[in-house]
This record gives C-alpha cells, structure tokens and sequence, in this order.
C-alpha cells in the first residue's frame, strides 16, 4: 500500500488512475508526475519500489495539493462573500453561481425540497 501526501492509494489500480485519488492530482497531472519521476504510466501501485515511491513524492513536492489546495480554495471563496461580489452572494445564500435556473433543478446546492403551502380561497 503506497501512502502519498497523507492518501492511500489503491494497490491493483495502475499508477495514473492511483495518483487521481490525492485531491488536487487529476489525469494529466498524474501522467505528468510519473514522467517527472520516470515510473511507467501502467505500472500498477502495488508494483512500484520504494525508489519509485520516493521519485513519485519529489515530483509532486511542487505542486499544491491536498490540505494546502483545498484552505486556499476556501480561503478563496470566503474573500469572495467578504467583499460582496455576486458570486460570493450565491456562496453565501447556497445557491448555484455560473448562471444556471434554479426553478426547478439545483437541488444540491439548495437542498431538500421545503413546501410552501398554498393560500386558501375564500368561501362565499
């Protein structure tokens, strides 16, 4: 089991698809690494030596990720609700942000359904 930047990657898995699990790594990223540090790209996990694993964390040793990527996309999105720009307005409220409708999708961001009950009609 190869533990990389505080993640365990998965043993029967092949070394890209392995280093996607580690946030801030995705496909070409990983297959950037692993040339970096002269792994073969369908090695599996559980075949890399330590030599392999110590080449793969020099390589990723400059790129942010993790725990230090995901403070400063927080950090980010809360210097975006303190100074009121629009998108830090749909942050704040739980709302979607890059234009989509919100009549009858964005069930994620605004999550489970609150019903509103109906006026009464007046009775003559």
């Amino acid at each position: 089991m190869a533990r990389i930047a505080g993640v365990d990657l998965p043993k029967h898995k092949r070394g890209v698809i392995g280093l996607t699990y580690i946030f801030g790594i995705g496909k070409s990223r990983a297959k950037e690494i692993l040339e970096k540090a002269q792994v073969s790209e369908d090695k599996k996990v559980n075949d890399w030596a330590d030599e392999d694993i110590a080449a793969i964390r020099e390589a990723i040793s400059s790129f942010k990720i993790e725990g230090e990527l995901r403070s400063e996309v927080q950090l980010n999105i809360k210097r975006l609700m303190d100074i009121g720009c629009q998108r830090g307005i749909r942050h704040r409220a739980g709302l979607p942000l890059r234009g989509q409708r919100t009549k009858n999708n964005s069930r994620t961001r605004k999550g489970k359904r609150k019903t509103v009950a109906n006026k009464k009609k007046a009775t003559k």
